[in-house]
């Protein structure tokens, strides 16, 4: 007779218990940026929504601010450090290949020996460690992690490119994730499509920049392309987990889409035809774009401008490099 074997199941809902945030420590205008791209502030806010942006200092690294993000979403949450079994950090910004960024950010707050481990979704990782650490929860394979999106895009940057260099900021947001009583988080509406890979990504690799045929890898853009495919199509993708949680745009308290552009989100937020009562997140004007961590800094923002948003549904969706995407209603501690 064969054995059989004991296979887990967890908690049957989770939810989001609290945010954090870490944000450069410097305001960068766009005054400061304009000469190289041979632009103008009217221009940039015209563009992008953008009066001002925050950059890390040279030593600070993005494990420097997810550290420090998480360290403030297990404080708020209530949950001792030491209960945290799972940390999934998002970035594309780990200053170096291996070892992850997760697992030294477990060891700074004090989760060892969590599992962790880094995932690269681009601007959708963090909706992408949302529906992992849930999956994970209610599976029974970790009982509250911690999701980290950081980034040091500031690190990735020419100053002289056009297309993307004046978007860019440096940050972290997290959030703890546990078991609950009732549904927290929303099923997740995710994919890629990456026959338009070079839409927005690298130009070079870093083993080109090793044998001086390219300079250092930068992040470039085709911005129309981008616009199109964020504005039709991903508009497509937040209609489908507002559809999948059993809810209609009128339930919504709060709009917290990627920050990628303001004009992206302006046109987002026409399309889904949201009611007024919706409060959308626009904390691109003065941090810009961060990639994986826009969704959780946006977000936690949100809270603490609108403290009567505790309670309600977000609807937030991550879009980017690779043409990925993921979405998901929860609800906010």
């Amino acid at each position: 007779m064969t054995p059989q074997l004991v296979q887990p199941t967890g908690a049957a809902h989770t939810r989001i218990y609290s945010y954090g945030a870490a944000r450069g420590e410097n305001a960068v205008p766009n005054e400061d940026l304009i000469e190289p791209i041979n632009s103008s502030d009217e221009w940039i806010r015209q563009r992008t929504g953008i009066i001002t942006r925050v950059r890390a200092d040279a030593g600070t690294t993005a494990i420097d601010l997810a550290a420090d993000a998480a360290a403030e979403a297990i404080e708020r949450s209530g949950i001792a450090a030491d209960k945290i079994d799972a940390v999934i950090v998002a970035t594309i910004s780990n200053p170096k290949q291996t070892p992850s960024v997760s697992a030294i950010v477990a060891d700074r707050v004090g989760a060892n020996p969590a599992a962790a481990y880094d995932l690269n979704a681009a601007c959708a990782g963090f909706a992408y460690g949302v529906a992992q650490a849930d999956a994970l929860i209610r599976a029974g394979a970790a009982h509250y992690a911690v999701v980290i999106g950081t980034e040091k895009l500031s690190d990735v940057v020419d100053p002289a490119d056009r297309s993307i260099s004046f978007l860019l900021g440096d940050g972290a947001g997290a959030v703890v994730v546990g078991p609950s009583e009732t549904p927290g988080i929303g099923p997740t509406i995710w994919g890629s499509d990456g026959s338009k890979a070079d839409a927005v990504g690298m130009n070079h690799t870093l083993t080109e920049f090793r044998d001086g045929v390219a300079p250092w890898p930068t992040l470039r853009q085709e911005g129309p392309t981008v616009f199109r495919w964020a504005v039709w199509e991903m508009v497509k993708v937040a209609r489908q987990a507002i559809e999948a949680a059993g809810i209609t745009p009128d339930d919504l308290a709060a709009f917290v889409p990627h920050q990628a552009n303001m004009r992206i989100i302006d046109e987002f937020a026409k399309q889904l035809k949201l009611p007024d009562t919706v409060v959308i997140g626009r904390d691109i004007e003065t941090t810009g774009n961060t990639s994986a961590a826009s969704i959780p800094l946006a977000t936690h923002r949100l809270l603490e401008e609108h403290p009567e948003l505790s309670g309600g549904l977000a609807l937030q969706i991550g879009f980017g490099a690779g043409l990925v995407f993921g979405a998901q209603v929860v609800v906010l501690p």
